[in-house]
């Protein structure tokens, strides 16, 4: 019987872990779901040997107030900004012409990081309902100093600010609630 609930304890706790992921796609995917129900994107170009990418992973992306946050609010994209895979974005095909998969560590850039303006990892970039490019977030972020971009694009509250004054104003009167 101790087996038993053993068991029925460790599924449950397993069913909980899951359901505190974030839902990621590929960028593909994220703008065909886009095309039924329109939502903001949220990128996250990372490479396989990047030290930051792999803590954005392991403490931002698993904190639940960013999850839930972000699945309730965006398509989440995960793209390897070093990989091959080949994304139809506004009539456009990116690759990767010089991506080698025999490479071990650094790799060439994907075009369509350059073209999202990708230029250390990892950077977040945020896209609006309609695919158009809002802003590219670089740098490894704890969920606390991620709170205010997820909330500042998902509320359309980056309309409103314009200017530098307007920007440290608005951080300074940002009251986050993500846990640590």
């Amino acid at each position: 019987m101790k087996k038993i609930l053993f068991l029925v304890f460790i599924i449950s706790s397993l069913s909980a872990i899951q359901a505190q992921e974030i839902n990621w796609m590929s960028m593909n995917e994220a703008l065909e779901a886009q095309k039924k129900a329109p939502r903001k994107i949220f990128v996250d170009a990372y490479t396989t040997w990047c030290g930051p990418c792999k803590l954005l992973d392991k403490n931002t992306f698993t904190n639940k107030d960013v999850v839930k946050y972000i699945n309730k609010h965006y398509y989440a994209v995960k793209f390897n900004a070093e990989g091959n895979e080949v994304i139809k974005f506004k009539d456009k095909v990116f690759k990767n012409p010089g991506y080698d998969p025999e490479k071990k560590g650094r790799n060439a850039v994907h075009e369509f990081a350059i073209a999202m303006g990708v230029s250390a990892y990892p950077t977040m970039v945020f896209f609006d309902e309609n695919a158009g490019f809002l802003s590219p977030v670089k740098g490894y972020l704890t969920p606390q100093k991620l709170e205010i971009f997820l909330k500042i694009f998902a509320t359309d509250d980056y309309k409103q600010v314009k200017t530098d004054e307007e920007w440290k104003k608005y951080q300074e009167e940002f009251e986050g609630t993500f846990s640590s």
